[in-house]
C-alpha cells in the first residue's frame, strides 16, 4: 500500500465524490455530542454524493475504559485497521479521537506516508484532572502534541478553542463548526412529559466532568429531567431522589423530550462546544448555562438563551425567553455549511495497494 499523489490541482472534495474513512472510538451505542456528530457528518456527507466508511470498535473484541465503563476501546485493532484501509484504498482519512482506533490509524498512516486529519472533541486535560488529580496536565497536554502534530490539520468547533490550543503549542489548527438538523429537532405541540413543571431538562453524558450536580443542587420549582447514562449516574439518582433520570434517548424520543421542556440547563464548563444546546434551542426550548468557552462560542449573546455565573439566576431568566426565540436561533445553524468545512479541511489523496 503506497500513496499514488495528490489529486489533481482543480479537484475540488466538495463537489468532486470522494471516499471518506471516518476512525472513531466513540460511537454506538454511547450517546453523546461525538457521536451524533460524527453520525451526522456521514449522512451529510453520503446526501452530497460521497462515499463514507466508519472504523469503530464495534464488532471488534474490547474492553470497557477505565472510571467510564460506556466507553469501548478495541484492543489490537491495527490488523484490520490496515486490512480496512487496503480494501476500501479511502482518498481521506479522519482520526477523531485518541484512543486506541485512533492511535492505530495514525500509525498505519504514518507507516505509509498517508497524509491525515484529527479533530479535538473532548477536552482530555480537564477530563483527566477531574479523575485521576495526580496525573499532570503538562504531561496531557504533551501527549495530545504528540498526538495531532503529524496531521494536516486538526478541527476544532470553535474559534476561542483554536486560539487557547494555538497558545498550547498545537500547529495547523482549522475550524470544523458544528450545526443541527432542524427538521428532526423542532417543535412539536403536543409533546410533553408526565412531571410538575417547569420542566428543567439536562442531555448528555451523567460523569463528573460535566458538572451535573450543579444543575441537581439546584433550587428550582417543578421537575429536573436528565436524559443520559454515565459513571456517575447511579450515585447522583441516590443523592436526588426528586430528579428524574430517564437513560438515554435518541431520534424521535429525544427531540419530543427536548420539546416538552421548559429550559435546557447546561452546566458543563468543559464541553468544546456543546451540540446539545443547539439541538435543545432548534425544538424551541430556551438555554441556561455558565458563560464559559461552549456556551459563549454557540449562542454568545443571542436572546435565545441566558448566561450567567450564577446558574438559578440564568434559569429563571431562560423561562422568559420566548420558544419562537429558541427556534430562529436554531434555524441559522446550517448542517451543511459545517460539512462543506470539514472537507475543506480534508487532506486529500489517493490510496491503492
Amino acid at each position: 500500500m503506497s500513496p499514488v499523489g495528490l489529486l489533481p490541482a482543480g479537484v475540488d472534495p466538495c463537489t468532486d465524490k470522494i471516499k471518506v474513512l471516518i476512525v472513531t472510538d466513540a460511537w454506538t451505542p454511547q450517546v453523546n455530542g461525538v457521536v451524533r456528530t460524527l453520525e451526522t457528518l456521514g449522512r451529510d456527507l453520503s446526501d452530497m454524493g460521497h462515499e463514507v466508511r466508519y472504523a469503530t470498535p464495534e464488532g471488534r473484541f474490547s474492553v470497557p475504559m477505565p472510571t467510564y465503563s460506556e466507553i469501548r476501546l478495541a484492543i489490537f485493532p491495527r490488523r484490520d485497521l490496515e486490512r480496512l484501509i487496503k480494501e476500501f484504498a479511502p482518498d481521506a482519512i479522519h482520526i477523531a479521537t485518541e484512543g486506541t482506533m485512533g492511535l492505530s490509524a495514525r500509525a498505519i498512516c504514518l507507516k505509509y506516508g498517508i497524509p491525515f486529519t484529527t479533530s479535538f472533541h473532548t477536552r482530555f486535560p480537564d477530563y483527566v484532572k477531574a479523575r485521576f488529580p495526580f496525573v499532570s496536565v503538562n504531561w496531557v497536554y504533551s501527549f495530545l502534541r504528540w498526538f495531532h502534530g503529524p496531521a494536516a490539520s486538526m478541527m476544532v468547533a470553535t474559534q476561542s478553542l483554536k486560539h487557547e490550543l494555538e497558545g498550547h503549542g498545537f500547529k495547523n489548527v482549522r475550524i470544523w463548526s458544528r450545526g443541527v438538523d432542524v427538521q428532526k429537532f423542532r417543535p412539536i405541540t403536543d409533546a410533553s412529559l408526565p412531571f410538575a413543571k417547569p420542566i428543567w431538562l439536562n442531555v448528555g453524558r451523567i460523569a463528573v466532568e460535566k458538572n451535573i450536580e450543579a444543575f441537581l443542587a439546584l433550587d428550582l420549582p417543578g421537575t429536573k429531567v436528565l436524559i443520559g447514562d454515565g459513571p456517575a449516574r447511579t450515585s447522583l439518582e441516590k443523592r436526588y431522589p426528586d430528579a428524574k433520570f430517564l437513560g438515554p434517548k435518541v431520534g424521535e424520543d429525544l427531540a419530543r423530550a427536548y420539546a416538552a421542556s421548559d429550559v435546557f440547563v447546561f452546566p458543563s464548563r468543559t464541553d468544546t462546544f456543546g451540540l446539545v444546546i443547539l439541538e435543545a434551542l432548534a425544538c424551541g426550548t430556551p438555554v441556561a448555562a455558565y458563560p464559559v468557552q461552549g456556551p459563549m462560542d454557540v449562542v454568545g449573546d443571542a436572546p435565545a438563551a441566558a448566561l450567567d455565573d450564577d446558574l438559578a439566576k440564568a434559569c429563571a431568566h431562560a423561562l422568559k425567553i420566548p420558544r419562537e426565540d429558541a427556534r430562529a436561533f436554531a434555524m441559522k445553524q446550517s448542517w451543511r455549511a459545517c460539512t462543506i468545512q470539514f472537507l475543506s479541511n480534508l487532506a486529500v489523496e489517493k490510496v491503492e495497494d
